[in-house]
């Protein structure tokens, strides 16, 4: 069970819960949601691959976890490398989250409807990405906004295979709960594999959270106090590569959406840039949490774990020289070899911490990944100089003032898409 430690940036929300009765919790937890739905619409979005639904053995639970709560007013699944008959299969099978009261809705990402969607917004010159989560996130937001479906949206992954509805009611009371007054909700928790008892997690642990800490020091060291700033709001969440997040549909309005691995770190900086922290939480999701793992991919800068430290690397760095921050090769190699000292600080920590729970740690390994983790840096560096597009797409405010009928464009195809017969 967590503590009660408070970082003071922003609120966190601990598991105090499991020091008493779970089921009771969950009981007094699903009534309370129950009763502000009389009040607010709330809507939980699902990006999923249809190669998920070949692995029921993991979507299944979670698809009967949520089908048993009653406090959502609609579900979005957005869809991703679905051809049509895969289309319509997928809207088969999530047809079961279906329940009076709730509009469930299958957003075809590949579908010509959809396409032609982004088409139209690509002719304005507006940016819409790639395809992959972030893009697929990106529209059905558009879809959930478009027809004023939601006060509060709640988004995890469709890969969780210690999955239960106590997640889903712990992610999104927070904003839908109107004494709280908060905006935006960060999930975290441990990430342990039950199997291998070890420790998870590698980018963030092994990159993000020493990457962040490093940046914090020298920026303060070299005077750009909001830098600092910037970077102590980021140091501040446990998990911020967690994909599980809550929001209110007034702030999704304005957010850019990444399309590329740094969507969650790109998340946090711009509801950084919007909300004052004291109306943004984080909080405790699960005991914890196991998903599908990356691969290193050491030597393909286009695959696993190597892609998404380029990624999220690339952010941050085009993130300080945006705001001021001048980069060269000198002060890189600077950063990389900070960085890499201050991550292997954090793998004694870690080593010791998994000592005391009795888990296997191969310190080897740790330390190898950090090696590949500072290269992976560089080629970053090497990727991001000069001007470059960005890889955030616009917010779905940007792209109404171009395309004021895009919002009813996107939901007759989404309609058409999920009617009975619907060609796309």
């Amino acid at each position: 069970m967590a503590d009660f430690h408070q970082e003071g940036v922003v609120t966190t929300l601990h598991a105090l819960y499991e020091a008493f009765d779970r089921d009771e919790y969950l009981e007094k937890l699903e009534r309370k949601l129950k009763e502000y739905s009389r009040h607010m619409k709330m809507s939980l979005l699902l990006p999923c691959l249809y190669s998920e639904l070949q692995n029921p053995q993991v979507l299944d639970p979670i698809m009967n976890e949520i089908a048993r709560v009653d406090y959502l007013h609609s579900v979005v699944v957005a869809l991703g490398s679905a051809d049509h008959d895969q289309f319509a299969e997928a809207r088969q099978y999530f047809d079961r989250l279906r329940a009076p009261g709730r509009d469930v809705k299958v957003l075809w990402i590949d579908g010509p409807g959809v396409q032609e969607v982004l088409g139209r917004i690509r002719e304005k010159e507006i940016s819409t990405g790639v395809a992959g989560k972030g893009q697929s996130v990106w529209l059905a937001l558009g879809y959930i906004l478009g027809n004023d479906q939601a006060d509060v949206i709640a988004l995890h992954d469709c890969d969780i295979v210690t999955y239960d509805r106590l997640l889903l009611g712990r992610l999104i009371e927070p904003v839908a709960n109107p004494n709280n007054d908060f905006e935006f909700c960060k999930g975290y928790y441990a990430r342990i594999s039950p199997v291998e008892r070890a420790m998870k997690g590698r980018v963030t642990r092994l990159f993000v959270v020493p990457f962040v800490d490093a940046m914090r020091k020298i920026t303060r060291e070299r005077g750009f106090g909001e830098l600092e700033n910037f970077f102590t709001y980021h140091r501040t969440f446990n998990y911020p590569l967690a994909g599980e997040f809550s929001f209110t549909s007034y702030l999704a309005r304005g957010l850019d959406i990444a399309y590329d691995w740094g969507l969650e770190v790109s998340t946090l900086s711009e509801v950084y840039s919007k909300v004052i922290t004291k109306k943004i939480a984080q909080v405790d999701l699960a005991r914890n949490y196991e998903h599908k793992h990356q691969e290193m991919s050491e030597g393909d800068a286009l695959l696993g774990l190597h892609r998404m430290v380029v990624d999220i690397a690339k952010f941050y760095l085009n993130y300080m020289r945006s705001h001021g921050f001048a980069l060269d090769d000198a002060i890189v190699d600077m950063i990389l070899h900070t960085y890499h000292q201050n991550a292997l600080h954090f793998i004694k920590s870690y080593s010791d911490d998994a000592e005391v729970n009795n888990l296997v740690y191969d310190r080897y390994q740790e330390e190898r990944a950090a090696n590949f983790f500072r290269g992976f840096l560089w080629t970053a560096w090497e990727q991001s100089k000069g001007p470059h597009e960005s890889t955030q797409i616009p917010s779905w405010n940007r792209v109404l003032y171009s395309l004021p009928d895009i919002y009813e464009h996107l939901i007759q195809v989404v309609n058409k898409d999920n009617s009975e017969g619907g060609e796309g």
